[in-house]
């Protein structure tokens, strides 16, 4: 997961879907600086908004999360790989105490 990646993939979708930062972040019913963030890479959408951002953009999880249109043909690929991505990741940031 590349958050520069997925920024600009949220901003070509929104505009796909003729969307402004301000209506976008209307609709999820957060700030237009959250959406600013998120297109530049500073900073990922929150999962708690995530089904909802990817029902207004029209876009899967999978696809938000690799920051790019995933075929069917390798939708299952993309999958695996975007879910060993992100179990990798949490197991680094793990206390061990």
């Amino acid at each position: 997961m590349n958050q520069e990646t997925i920024g600009t993939f949220i901003a070509a979708c929104r505009k796909e879907q003729r969307l402004t930062q301000m209506q976008l972040a209307k609709k999820l019913i957060i700030t237009n600086r959250a959406v600013s963030k998120w297109e530049t890479g500073k900073s990922c959408p929150d999962v708690s908004i995530m089904l909802d951002l990817c029902d207004v953009l029209e876009i899967t999880v999978n696809e938000l999360l690799s920051g790019e249109r995933i075929s069917m043909k390798h939708y299952h690929k993309k999958q695996n790989k975007i879910f060993l991505s992100s179990s990798a990741k949490k197991t680094r940031h793990k206390k061990v105490y």
